[in-house]
């Protein structure tokens, strides 16, 4: 019998692309700490994204339940709580060490409370740390965006270890290193922003994958698909912008690896589960598509790396279906937790222990009032509104801390008005304002992308998904099964009408 670990590491590094790691097959890149993790752990071939994008991802770890058919973006509610604080009252310490914005700005303020302590290293994309730009740095074409607040922190970075993620990485080695041996159990949560955009990394990063570039910097990928195609990026500022990805894939690798060392050097190896994970892959000129814009969830994006090593148990590789809820009641069963709200996870501990071979037959990913995927073994399937994006409808009772500092407030996103009512969450006897949108209105910001139809993949002899198969005989039963899967989780009527679902 496998003794269940004392404490769990949790290293979350945003837009990680599974296909580029070493890992997983990737030879673009060098991610020799990351590969070397690999060798020790059971590598997961099978896991994907649930909501999206990054905050949605973080709600499904750290909360446990999915919630992109029901909000598009949005900090914990009240009818919830996160898996820290059940931890507290559990007995075990909780860090927070993070680099990532989105965590302590609107929309995402209420995920860091309940941990024990948590620290906060300043400056990354769009963090408003500094307000004097450093006059020295040349600036990369923005590509649509608002001015950076990173523009202005960058001047501050004067050597590697200034920049955001080297500082995370070096702050999280420094609690392991300060607290191994101090509390009888404790979770610690590495939420790294690296290596999402900005790009950016000091020599001899910058030009490794990209000696000969004569031009600006190219760290901002526009979020768009045919960037090339549509003369947006030039072939030489695509390979750059690539290769600048690959830059701070392999920099933050570089600093990964002090981690992972005072793990060794602290002797929590034998009673640590760690666990390395992402929210999202990021398309980087695959399909011609850049960043996260709205089109459905290919693989780039939706098909994620997972490494979990687990005190006692062999290193190796499973291919059983696996999703990010699955993250929190795998942390959940490690502490033995619950929390209130109604979950969706399946913990991993009976796969990791060759108790089971799946726990799971599949998945739901998507973004709010986009296409909702449904992913099997066999099949992706992304349905597309019917006709108009419409009805869609938003739950939550954090209206105000929606994000609204992407575009004007009072356009990113509508107040409730006369049509809201009360409802309740499944699961919930807590009243929550239930939003209706009706064709015409103005939608919330993640809402404003035309589908491009329906979508059907075979997962097993099309991994590149070139050969869409909806329309042909198989949707019809894949339309079903989505439907099932949408009733089993009690996901909001306007779901099924939108998406032209019975």
């Amino acid at each position: 019998m496998v003794a269940t670990p004392r404490n769990a590491v949790v290293i979350l590094l945003d837009s990680l692309n599974r296909h580029m790691l070493g890992a997983y097959g990737g030879t673009e890149f060098a991610t020799p700490n990351l590969d070397a993790f690999a060798r020790t752990a059971v590598r997961f071939d099978n896991h994907h994204t649930g909501s999206l994008p990054c905050m949605p991802a973080r709600h499904d770890i750290l909360c446990g339940a999915l919630d992109f058919l029901w909000r598009p973006w949005g900090s914990v509610e009240i009818w919830e709580d996160a898996i820290t604080y059940e931890l507290h009252k559990a007995g075990v310490v909780s860090q927070l060490v993070s680099d990532h914005p989105h965590l302590f700005e609107t929309g995402g303020e209420n995920y860091h409370v309940d941990f024990t302590a948590w620290a906060y290293e300043r400056g990354h994309e769009g963090d408003p740390w500094k307000t004097r730009p450093d006059p020295s740095w040349a600036g990369a074409p923005i590509f649509g965006r608002d001015h950076m607040p990173y523009h202005d922190s960058r001047g501050w970075f004067r050597d590697e270890s200034d920049f955001p993620g080297p500082r995370t990485m070096s702050a999280a080695a420094r609690w392991i290193e300060e607290n191994a041996g101090w509390h009888d159990r404790f979770f610690l949560f590495i939420d790294e922003f690296d290596p999402h955009e900005p790009f950016d990394t000091p020599e001899p990063w910058a030009s490794m994958y990209d000696p000969d570039y004569e031009g600006p910097p190219m760290i901002w990928p526009p979020y768009m698909q045919g960037a090339v195609e549509k003369g947006v990026l030039s072939e030489a500022a695509a390979r750059r912008l690539r290769a600048s990805y690959g830059a701070k894939l392999s920099m933050i690798d570089h600093w990964l690896g002090r981690v992972f060392k005072a793990i060794e050097d602290k002797g929590l190896a034998d009673d640590t589960l760690v666990m390395v994970c992402t929210d999202h892959g990021h398309y980087l000129g695959e399909k011609d598509i850049w960043g996260k814009p709205g089109v459905p969830v290919y693989n780039t994006l939706g098909h994620i790396p997972l490494m979990i090593r687990h005190p006692g148990i062999a290193p190796g590789a499973c291919d059983a279906l696996t999703t990010s809820v699955d993250l929190f009641a795998t942390l959940a069963d490690l502490f033995g937790v619950t929390v209130r709200q109604r979950t969706h996870g399946r913990s991993l501990l009976p796969l990791l222990r060759g108790e089971c071979e799946g726990v799971r037959d599949h998945l739901l990913t998507g973004v709010w009032g986009r296409e909702v995927h449904l992913v099997t073994r066999e099949w992706k399937y992304a349905r597309a509104p019917a006709g108009a994006n419409a009805p869609l409808s938003m739950m939550s009772n954090r209206w105000s801390t929606m994000p609204t500092h992407l575009i004007d407030r009072h356009v990113a996103l509508p107040h409730p008005d006369h049509r809201a009512f009360l409802d309740r969450m499944p699961g919930s006897d807590i009243p929550v304002i239930h939003q209706p949108f009706a064709a015409g209105d103005p939608l919330p910001f993640w809402a404003r992308t035309r589908a491009s139809g329906n979508y059907l993949f075979d997962r097993a002899s099309d991994p590149q998904e070139v050969n869409n198969l909806a329309g042909g005989a198989d949707e019809a039963g894949a339309a079903r099964r989505l439907a099932e899967a949408l009733r089993a989780i009690e996901a909001p009527a306007s779901q099924f009408e939108r998406l032209g679902l019975d």
